[in-house]
């Protein structure tokens, strides 16, 4: 698969107008952009790990903020789906990951929570909070996504831990949760063990529809001491599939005590939905690889390369770099997704960073900083409906880990000249 961007008289540079949706955050993490009240205006929502607040953002002229739900312990990762059935996004959030030391290396063996918090439909029902519903739980629950995974009938939920109790680095259970007949009587979901003998460290979860050719399943992809992972269900053979895309950074292993993958996503060229996997690399990493096709064929069949783009400064003294998340779309609208790097800091090793395939069997990337801000995750949605996708961070202020000095939640409105928009718009 060739890419590409070879004539430059076509090549669309990015810009994007940042607007502040939030300043003086006592604590950032998560951030995710359904449509909350159903007005067909992407919204916000998004939270910290320390304050147990999940907000969610309207998108009105103010992005007015809403108390979704408190006294969460620790809510780490999340994703979102109607699990209600009343055709409004539910929030699903894992939560208790850890004991008082509050790190890694403290997992909490009562906890790693998943509930599921119940959209009320609209706004102005919502000063009583959202009520929870319980979902299930496994130790060192950190990501979770929630999809049609093996059917297509009930929604399930995949949980994934960073770390066992035992040690950091021991082996994970891979679980799925199965949506039960009635989900507000349901006290916990039935749970079933995907994978329990190959991950450990399992940091970036993602998921993706459209990558087995003839499924309506969706795949997932994980970022893991391992590597980079592709798991999906085989409907044929009836049975978990993993492919293994790559083995992550493995030169810092001495120094840092950590190996592989610490997030990733897929990236679509023309007609191929996985055209290529980029990576931060390895946990909290400050490695951005990307890994494209040696050889022709179907993503599960051929031999990967691995191009090393970008290294962000030096471990600090924790191991740790300022990369946590990868996102991938089409911004420019050329059918081709480029993909952004999430930088937590500090500076210069902060904001997000914008990648742009030019000739992707060569290795060779255009790249923009296209935000200054900390960010710990990015959403992407067209928030202003002018057919062009925008993105919102989140700064990743976090104790014991990494505490932005001014964190804030931001909007950066995509002004690309795709040829149907103005930049003016």
């Amino acid at each position: 698969m060739t890419s590409n961007n070879n004539d430059l008289s076509t090549f669309r540079s990015p810009k994007f107008t940042a607007e502040v949706v939030a300043d003086q955050l006592r604590d950032g993490y998560w951030l995710e952009s359904p449509d909350i009240d159903g007005d067909g205006r992407p919204d916000l929502f998004g939270y910290g790990l320390r304050l147990g607040e999940i907000y969610w953002y309207q998108n009105d002229e103010n992005f007015t903020r809403r108390l979704v739900a408190d006294r969460i312990k620790m809510p780490v990762g999340a994703d979102f789906a109607d699990v209600s059935g009343n055709g409004h996004p539910d929030i699903i959030v894992c939560y208790d990951l850890y004991g008082p030391i509050g790190t890694i290396h403290d997992a909490n063996t009562e906890g790693g929570k998943i509930d599921w918090l119940e959209n009320p439909g609209h706004p102005d029902k919502d000063e009583s909070r959202w009520k929870r519903h319980y979902v299930g739980r496994a130790t060192g629950m950190h990501r979770l996504r929630a999809g049609y995974f093996t059917q297509t009938e009930r929604l399930e939920i995949v949980g994934f831990p960073i770390v066992a109790k035992e040690d950091v680095h021991a082996v994970l259970p891979v679980v799925m949760f199965t949506q039960p007949d009635d989900v507000h009587a349901a006290e916990e979901w039935p749970m079933t063990v995907v994978d329990d003998s190959h991950f450990r460290m399992i940091h970036g979860a993602e998921k993706k529809k459209g990558l087995l050719p003839g499924s309506d399943l969706e795949s997932l992809l994980l970022a893991s001491d391992e590597g980079v992972t592709w798991l999906y269900y085989d409907e044929r053979k009836k049975e978990w599939i993993r492919k293994l895309i790559g083995t992550g950074e493995l030169t810092q292993f001495e120094q840092t005590g950590f190996r592989g993958s610490g997030d990733l996503n897929a990236g679509r060229i023309g007609d191929d939905p996985m055209a290529y996997v980029a990576a931060i690399e390895p946990f909290h990493g400050n490695t951005v690889a990307v890994y494209t096709k040696a050889t022709d064929g179907p993503a599960g069949e051929v031999e990967w390369n691995r191009v090393l783009l970008d290294v962000y400064g030096d471990p600090n003294e924790n191991g740790e770099g300022p990369g946590h998340q990868i996102v991938t779309a089409d911004f420019d609208g050329d059918g081709e997704d480029e993909f952004l790097v999430a930088l937590r800091g500090p500076w210069p090793w902060q904001g997000v960073m914008y990648y742009k395939a030019i000739d992707l069997q060569n290795g060779v990337w255009a790249k923009w900083r296209v935000s200054d801000e900390s960010v710990a995750r990015i959403a992407t949605a067209d928030f202003n409906g002018d057919g062009r996708l925008d993105f919102a961070t989140i700064a990743y202020s976090v104790q014991n880990y990494y505490v932005a000095k001014d964190a804030k939640l931001m909007l950066y409105r995509n002004q690309i000249d795709t040829g149907t928009q103005a930049d003016s718009d």
